[in-house]
């Protein structure tokens, strides 16, 4: 039994209560009480966020591993593996670029930073110094040459998605050109997959207990003082993230035949567990068993959903316009039409270093406004407050549009399974026409 069927199992007995998500949202309101009336006790709850943040990712490399190279030693064609990672690339370049231009029309137009009339030279930016030099070290050849680990089995400790992938790619090829003397490995990688799971499937049964240990840590931190001053901000960057995934992921959702209010559902526990962790990286394994058991061929799950956690950040290219222009809003930096599309050019190359960075979106930000010299690298001390509540929302439009990813490229391959599709997420539409297609299988609407 997968890790979903335990939690399934768990949910028929406790009801309510054995539900992923209200036990998150349980111990996230516990964490959120302690933060607030004893700060310094909610910040040494700080490892257990960390701990089970650390759990996860420890079983990433291997999952991503087992995923990849059992769904590509499947394939019969293996032109199919460049068609997929073809076509993967040209959809995450699309809707970056549409996040990028959607977050700086909507801060342009909203001007949340407009009136604040900060001195940047004022700004006390001690607390950001580690953030900055992280980014200096930051180039595109550093991190092109840093998808190729040091070792084989490197990648795998070390935790570099991009790296896995690598990895993951070339043993997936070599498996599948040997052909019959291979079935016995293959054997022993889906048995592997079944026990990985497994303890993915242990480990969720922490998620509340780190979610609780996660938001006491940045309410003790940052206390509700930030959350004032810069409310603004937050209320806009909220508003983004979901105008961006009713237009832009709803009429995706609409093409692909798929509800997006089925999908949210559908996801809800992954949700829940993303915005109280403010990690995407905790719900990436549940992410790749869920694709592949809403009908998409796991060769398919297997690429896309690591390749996106690299390249297809678009909440991340949401808060990156969005606090790029505010920052400069805020400290009376006039930019143009031309500094506005220079800032996006650079965006498209510096939000792909935003994978396997601590404080990964941060960095990005600083890395960006030092390569543009437009807006001044310190004035990102202003946010460092309101950060981990930022990433809320980024994390969430990331979550979401990873997963929207693998169905548009599984439909575009023709690696869909239509049925399943239509009867766990399926708009109208779609149920209609594979009600009327099997008038013997009978899908809920």
């Amino acid at each position: 039994m997968t890790d979903l069927g335990e939690l399934e199992k768990r949910k028929s007995r406790f009801g309510v209560f054995g539900e992923l998500w209200f036990q998150v949202i349980i111990g996230t309101v516990i964490g959120i009480v302690l933060g607030h009336l004893a700060p310094s006790t909610g910040v040494a709850m700080k490892p257990f966020g960390d701990a089970f943040i650390k759990l996860i990712r420890m079983m990433i490399g291997p999952i991503i591993f087992v995923t990849v190279v059992h769904g590509i030693a499947g394939m019969n064609d293996m032109r199919s593996v460049g068609r997929v990672a073809l076509k993967s690339l040209v959809y995450f370049e699309f809707i970056t670029i549409l996040a990028l231009i959607f977050g700086l029309v909507a801060v342009d137009l909203w001007r949340p930073g407009a009136g604040m009339n900060i001195d940047p030279t004022l700004l006390d930016t001690a607390s950001i110094k580690s953030y900055v030099a992280t980014a200096h070290d930051q180039s595109v050849s550093g991190y092109l040459m840093d998808i190729i680990p040091h070792t084989f089995v490197g990648a795998l400790t070390e935790g570099h998605v991009l790296q896995v992938l690598f990895i993951s790619v070339l043993f997936g090829i070599a498996i599948a050109s040997i052909g019959e003397r291979a079935k016995p490995v293959i054997s022993v990688i889906e048995s592997a997959s079944q026990g990985l799971f497994r303890i993915i499937g242990y480990i969720m049964y922490f998620a509340p207990i780190g979610a609780f240990g996660a938001i006491a840590f940045t309410v003790g931190q940052f206390g509700t003082a930030s959350l004032l001053s810069l409310g603004e901000l937050i209320i806009e960057f909220f508003l983004v993230c979901a105008l961006f995934t009713l237009v832009v992921f709803g009429t995706v959702a609409h093409w692909c035949g798929v509800s997006l209010w089925r999908l949210l559902t559908y996801l809800w526990d992954e949700i829940v567990v993303v915005a109280a962790t403010t990690s995407t990286e905790t719900v990436l394994p549940r992410l790749i068993q869920k694709m592949r058991k809403a009908g998409c061929e796991e060769s398919v799950v297997g690429f896309v959903v690591p390749a996106g956690y690299s390249f297809n950040l678009d909440g991340t290219c949401l808060y990156l316009t969005t606090v790029a222009v505010f920052l400069a809003q805020a400290t009376n930096t006039h930019l143009t039409f031309w500094h506005e599309l220079g800032l996006i050019a650079v965006l498209l190359l510096t939000s792909k270093g935003a994978a396997g960075i601590a404080g990964a979106a941060f960095v990005v930000l600083a890395a960006t406004l030092n390569t543009t010299g437009t807006i001044p690298v310190a004035s990102i001390a202003l946010i460092l407050g309101i950060h981990r509540i930022l990433a809320e929302g980024l994390t969430f439009v990331n979550l979401i549009g990873n997963a929207l990813a693998t169905i548009v490229i599984a439909k575009w391959e023709d690696k869909l399974d239509r049925k399943t599709l239509a009867a766990m997420l399926g708009n109208r539409r779609l149920r209609r026409e594979h009600a009327i297609a099997d008038p013997q299988t009978t899908i809920a609407a």
